[in-house]
């Protein structure tokens, strides 16, 4: 009786020789810290209790639904970019990178004014569970978001730091959205 032959699993490729660890864990740290800054921050802080609303909007809420939703878009197309940008989906060319960079942009740009305005005029709540998640979760957006742009230009940082640090953004904004928007539709 002859044997098949098992070829030998695949070693996943080692990280460049130049990639430090040490960056990535410090860059964590500082966006831990900010996000903890911001829980501490918004819990000490005695809310204003006024909303901002946006000419157009029939409340303050519906004005964060709306620029939370658009935020969430503009994450979508995040995604696809990177997809493209990493080779998971066929997109080319230097448009990709450029539509990746203005679409984040964007969606901070966005997303600041909302983040403002819940920090300031409510602060960190925690009298349901729905409004203690949304507190947290506001809270790690913005600390993710830190750690993703100290990375981010770092040539030295390993392969995975940054799709983990995009993908805790997106994590990030999809839960506030949910603990938000989809509870301000139902």
């Amino acid at each position: 009786m002859t044997s098949i032959p098992v070829p030998a699993p695949e070693t996943p490729p080692a990280e460049p020789s130049g990639t430090k660890i040490g960056p990535v864990v410090i860059a964590f740290a500082i966006g831990s810290a900010v996000s903890i800054g911001l829980g501490v921050y918004g819990r000490l802080h005695t809310p204003t209790g006024h909303a901002v609303n946006i000419a157009g909007f029939s409340s303050g809420a519906a004005a964060k639904a709306a620029l939370a939703s658009v935020a969430m878009g503009l994450a979508i197309v995040q995604i696809v970019t990177a997809m493209g940008i990493y080779g998971r989906i066929p997109l080319r060319g230097a448009w990709v990178g450029a539509v990746h960079r203005w679409s984040g942009r964007l969606a901070v740009l966005i997303s600041v004014p909302v983040a403002v305005h819940c920090l300031y005029a409510l602060g960190f709540q925690a009298f349901d569970g729905r409004v203690i998640s949304h507190s947290i979760f506001g809270c790690f957006l913005y600390g993710a978001f830190v750690f993703k742009m100290l990375i981010l230009s770092r040539d030295d940082s390993p392969a995975w730091a940054l799709p983990l640090a995009g993908g805790l953004v997106l994590s990030g904004l999809t839960a506030l959205w949910t603990t938000a928007v989809l509870y301000f539709l139902i």
